[in-house]
């Protein structure tokens, strides 16, 4: 008997293809024309046209400075973007002492704690949203005025779809990325792959506000430390203490992991902490003064002249765009001076030129 073997279908070679055969053989299984017309939709830019885009260059350790100045100089709904959920819980637990009611939103909360802040968040017009890239695709937030990024996204898809949650619906909004010295490398590549001939243009910046809003933002990092690390050791020793309980061990408190002091010095760094406290709502209820103002000397009248405080409620798009245009106004100044300081060496040289020249002629002249 033969034994015939299993059928083993031979596979087809394959025919290596130009990209214009690819195309022709793609246009006879659709059944198109030859010679269509390709209509391009995508956007050169990558972003809406109605969208501004701003930068704020700073160190890694002024983001927060700058992320509470341009939140007290530019209120309005604010959608601000990082890109850890531990960022997002420490910007949350300083920005709730500084009182401007920030709202989480990133992929370790309940989906009911997301929506109840979402509605929170569409509810306030002076809103602020701390989110991670959950929120960056499939919502639609009506009214986001300014999408702020705390850390510059690391691809340029997310840098499109975080932009993309305000300036939606024909309606203008900003888009502002803060840049420390460890984020230009995803600054380049965003601006190279977006086709941008240049870099996007500062925010404009009141200097002489930021060391009141400093002393601020540090007494509250400050209480933010401390109280996390009292927290912290609390914690633990609570933990250890329930095992021990649950083991049926008695422990003393030379056993216990962490040191808190007893009763009296707990109730010390309570009362501590209240003053910390105390102080940051006092310095948080005064005007925001510039630097070089002083309430020491009153005038003649016997009144106390306070400076104007800082205009709040400004809007944020025409602020850049104003000082976008008194840049390109400085520097087409410069460029004009430029060309007429060539413009002047040249007719300088043209006249010792013309000089050295007369002189040969006369030369020549007294020699024949």
């Amino acid at each position: 008997m033969i034994h015939v073997g299993s059928y083993r279908p031979t596979k087809k070679k394959r025919v290596k293809m130009t990209e214009t055969e690819k195309l022709e053989s793609l246009m006879e299984r659709i059944g198109l024309r030859h010679k269509p017309k390709v209509i391009d939709l995508s956007r050169k830019t990558g972003t809406v046209e109605t969208l501004t885009e701003a930068r704020i260059n700073c160190t890694k350790e002024e983001k927060d400075l700058f992320l509470y100045y341009f939140l007290q100089q530019f209120p309005g709904r604010t959608l601000v973007f990082a890109n850890s959920k531990d960022c997002i819980r420490r910007l949350v637990s300083i920005f709730t002492l500084l009182q401007t009611k920030p709202l989480p939103l990133h992929a370790d909360m309940h989906q009911k704690q997301r929506l109840k802040n979402l509605e929170k968040f569409t509810a306030d017009p002076n809103s602020l949203l701390l989110a991670s890239d959950v929120a960056a695709r499939g919502l639609d937030i009506p009214n986001v005025q300014h999408v702020f990024h705390y850390q510059v996204p690391l691809t340029v898809e997310n840098y499109v779809h975080r932009s993309g949650r305000t300036a939606r619906a024909s309606k203008e909004g900003i888009s502002v990325m803060l840049i420390g010295p460890d984020d230009v490398k995803n600054y380049r590549k965003i601006i190279h792959t977006l086709n941008r001939n240049e870099d996007l243009p500062m925010i404009p910046v009141d200097y002489q506000m930021l060391p009141s809003l400093k002393q601020r933002l540090s007494l509250a990092l400050k209480i933010d430390v401390t109280d996390y690390r009292f927290e912290k050791k609390k914690r633990q020793n609570n933990w250890f203490i329930k095992a021990a309980n649950e083991m049926d061990i008695e422990l003393d408190d030379r056993h216990l992991l962490n040191d808190i002091g007893d009763s009296q010095e707990q109730s010390q760094h309570k009362h501590h902490m209240k003053q910390l406290k105390q102080e940051l709502n006092s310095l948080l209820h005064s005007t925001l003064t510039s630097k070089t103002f002083s309430g020491k000397y009153p005038t003649k009248t016997g009144k106390l002249m306070m400076p104007e405080e800082s205009k709040k409620g400004s809007d944020a798009i025409s602020s850049v765009k104003k000082d976008k245009k008194s840049q390109e106004k400085l520097i087409q100044q410069i460029q004009k001076e430029r060309i007429l300081m060539s413009k002047a060496l040249d007719n300088k040289k043209k006249e010792k030129q013309s000089k050295r020249q007369q002189k040969k002629n006369k030369r020549k002249n007294k020699e024949s």
